[in-house]
């Protein structure tokens, strides 16, 4: 059985370009659906945060603001019902072992852009599951987790690398637009990541070797999916 590590983010707001706080969290079909198709194939899945602090779900993923409809919102509501023991006991982030895992999986929201893109400690575990081969699938806004990992010099440990992202695009039309802290497309770009996005709203995985990413909430199953086809040829 295949023990998968998926990091959420503890952050219930973020701080936008204007310097207001916007109420955010983890995107609830990126954590429900990503699970689901885990759990499915057999795999322990263990959920992790920052601090052990229970994540919070952003409000726009369960209704018609963020896209999502009623029938949607209904399943994923209780699929994370189900999850309720993890998602209120999470691991501390900053205690996991990487040997006890055969991947790691980062769903989104914009909740990641508040803290894991910033977190040290997640680096400093990235860096080391780069250098092991272990898979890494971020998806969506989880994609800005791996900023967390910098190499001895200052640099990106990902830059070279193909991967996509939630687009810049995608942010315009129907996310925080110009008033996003940043855009996480063109920061991957800046940083040296080979950047490479399908349509908007577009189901759109990339993998780079023992790095998976997919692009928005439309590619969740598709990334949990082409994460396990990974554990599976290894």
């Amino acid at each position: 059985m295949s023990k998968i590590l998926m990091i959420v983010s503890a952050a219930d707001n973020l701080v936008l370009a204007d310097g207001s706080t916007h109420p955010t969290g983890f995107w609830a079909e990126e954590v429900a659906a990503s699970h689901k198709v885990l759990r499915a194939a057999g795999a322990q899945v263990d959920i992790a945060t920052p601090g052990a602090v229970r994540p919070t779900v952003d409000a726009l993923s369960l209704d018609a603001r963020g896209g999502v409809s009623e029938t949607d919102a209904e399943e994923f509501r209780a699929y994370l019902d189900s999850l309720d023991d993890q998602l209120s006991s999470p691991l501390p982030l900053a205690e996991v072992r990487l040997g006890d895992y055969d991947a790691i999986y980062i769903p989104g929201g914009h909740a990641p852009m508040a803290d894991l893109a910033h977190d040290a400690g997640l680096g400093r575990l990235l860096n080391e599951a780069d250098t092991q081969g272990t898979v890494v699938a971020a998806l969506c806004h989880g994609v800005a987790a791996l900023l967390s990992a910098t190499t001895g010099d200052g640099g990106f440990t990902f830059a070279g690398r193909a991967l996509t992202a939630f687009a810049d695009e995608e942010e315009r039309q129907g996310g925080l637009g110009e008033n996003t802290p940043f855009f996480l497309e063109s920061l991957l770009r800046e940083r040296g990541a080979t950047v490479e996005t399908g349509a908007p709203w577009s189901n759109t995985v990339v993998v780079d070797g023992n790095l998976i990413t997919g692009q928005n909430p439309q590619s969740s199953t598709a990334t949990a999916e082409a994460t396990l086809k990974a554990l599976a040829d290894r």
